[in-house]
């Protein structure tokens, strides 16, 4: 039986993840503002989650309803078909959110909620008591203008979590919109990518992963691996087609520098972990002292600004210094996210394109020079 599948996204990276996921062989897909959904069977579960780059979560869509009261949303939740994935001692917490809609408290939300589930699988199961002590199936509901959406989360932590990072600088990009940010600057197998403000290192390291097809969580486990209706088999097979999936790079390399010597011995580690350090040089080095030796160039970064880690003035100077040194070149392209509007101006030249991109809560652009 086919299977309901949603994705909650950073805003701006749907197309991305639709296009992902139809490459994942995913069927009517379905990109809307902040969510992708498609469908698939429990196989494509396993291949989602242990495959993507730029997905946060996979759930699985249990019903979609409309509720202005609290009596709607207990019949809406009770009506539908818990027992398919949550056994007799299997936990099944409840957390969600509403905007915009009659039912306003989460709190009395999340107990309905609880209760209908419960009521449910008493009857399913003619029992009276649920212990709770199995696998943990993490019910979330989302109430948007009174349209109920129940999910089941097959996750657990975020997917932005590959394993490699076990620290990171004071501000940190997301491992999904680093490889998002990678993929929107048309990153191929023989490029040469640079980060000249690498941090930890995430971009470069998203890079080589994303540049090998391996998946980004190959190294790590999920909630549903351990859910008794979905075989072991499953997983195992979906982890050997994606390391069969995983093409060599010889030509790649990726350089990064930052002028804080801690940061890049993070990075150095980062890299290590994630299979990738023999590809990437690390350097001690200021922006302004910027001077790339290939002949062909992929540069991108993350520099920090006002909102993150500098005053507008040390902000509004750097993003100078990057229009100076990454100069018009062939061969060469610039991707720098940025929440300054302003950023063109101090830059010194048009971005020949633009790209709407959240970097947490914090609303970007991705400024793109390659011409």
């Amino acid at each position: 039986m086919s299977i309901r599948f949603v994705i909650p996204c950073l805003l701006g990276l749907e197309s991305l993840i639709a296009n992902e996921l139809k490459n994942l062989e995913a069927e009517n897909v379905l990109a809307e503002n902040g969510r992708v959904l498609f469908e698939g069977d429990e196989n494509l579960l396993a291949r989602v989650n242990i495959c993507s780059h730029f997905a946060e979560r996979v759930q699985i869509l249990m019903g979609s309803f409309e509720a202005h009261s609290f009596e709607e949303l207990f019949q809406g939740v009770k009506a539908i078909e818990w027992e398919r994935w949550i056994g007799k001692s299997d936990a099944f917490p409840v957390k969600g959110y509403s905007i915009n809609s009659d039912l306003f408290s989460v709190r009395d939300c999340q107990a309905i909620t609880k209760k209908a589930v419960v009521e449910r699988l008493k009857e399913k199961y003619a029992i009276e008591w649920f212990d709770e002590t199995g696998p943990v199936h993490q019910i979330q509901f989302a109430i948007m203008k009174n349209q109920v959406s129940m999910l089941l989360d097959t996750t657990g932590t975020g997917l932005h979590k590959r394993g490699y990072r076990l620290e990171a600088n004071a501000a940190p990009i997301k491992e999904t919109l680093a490889a998002a940010l990678c993929s929107l600057s048309h990153l191929r197998p023989y490029h040469k990518l640079y980060d000249p403000m690498c941090g930890s290192g995430t971009v470069l390291i998203e890079g080589a992963l994303l540049a090998s097809n391996t998946p980004a969580g190959i190294n790590r486990s999920f909630s549903a691996e351990r859910w008794e209706n979905i075989g072991r088999d499953v997983w195992k097979q979906e982890r050997e087609r994606a390391r069969a999936g995983i093409v060599p790079i010889d030509d790649f390399r990726a350089f990064g520098s930052d002028i804080d010597r801690k940061a890049l011995e993070v990075a150095k580690q980062n890299a290590e972990r994630a299979g990738v350090a023999s590809k990437i040089n690390f350097a001690c080095a200021d922006i302004k002292d910027f001077s790339p030796s290939t002949e062909k160039g992929t540069v991108i970064c993350n520099p920090p600004y006002g909102e993150r880690l500098l005053d507008i003035e040390q902000a509004q100077e750097l993003n100078k210094t990057m229009g100076r040194v990454f100069e018009k070149r062939h061969g060469y392209s610039y991707s720098v996210i940025s929440p300054d509007e302003d950023f063109e101006f101090y830059f010194g030249r048009k971005a020949d394109k633009r790209r709407k991109l959240y970097n947490g809560m914090i609303k970007c652009q991705l400024y793109m020079y390659f011409k």
